[in-house]
């Protein structure tokens, strides 16, 4: 008896916690308090400050490498770079990541030049700690994540 009864118990406290989660599911939102937006929702604080596009090299190179050898079973890499520049600096609206948008020429080792478009975003890096790279290789996008012709990657 005290086993069934200990067991009621629980799925009496189940369902009532279930409940408080559907009723608040349609409650209406109400805004930030004074003190959440004092110090929890205070958003975030960019500076602005990034590497040029030279220092993205490096990494574009690298995991070129890996993507292509660890999931298109190709032994292509990127041997070097020609004509890098930057294309646009936060072009968006105020208050979005900063970002530098930069172009170069890629010299792959398969005896082709390939347009690369990346940014360079603040906070974007390994657990938002430091600058990150996002990346494509024009003809050589192909999970096509920034198709077509790598247009997504470009501001």
């Amino acid at each position: 008896m005290g086993m069934v009864a200990h067991m009621s118990l629980g799925i009496r406290v189940l369902a009532a916690v279930a409940a408080i989660v559907v009723l608040g599911a349609f409650a209406p939102a109400q805004a930030a308090s004074w003190l959440e937006k004092n110090f929890w929702l205070s958003g975030p604080r960019y500076d602005g400050v990034l590497p040029a596009c030279e220092a993205g090299l490096d990494t574009i190179a690298a995991r070129f490498a890996e993507k292509e050898g660890r999931f298109w079973n190709s032994d292509l890499q990127i041997e070097g770079f020609e004509r890098v520049r930057e294309i646009a600096f936060s072009p968006w609206a105020e208050g979005t990541i900063p970002r530098r948008f930069c172009s170069a020429l890629a010299l792959v080792s398969d005896g082709r030049k390939h347009a690369v478009y990346y940014s360079i975003g603040e906070d974007t890096g390994m657990i938002g700690a430091s600058w990150g790279v996002e990346w494509c290789v024009v003809g050589l996008d192909r999970n096509w994540a920034y198709n077509p012709r790598c247009k997504m990657a470009r501001p």
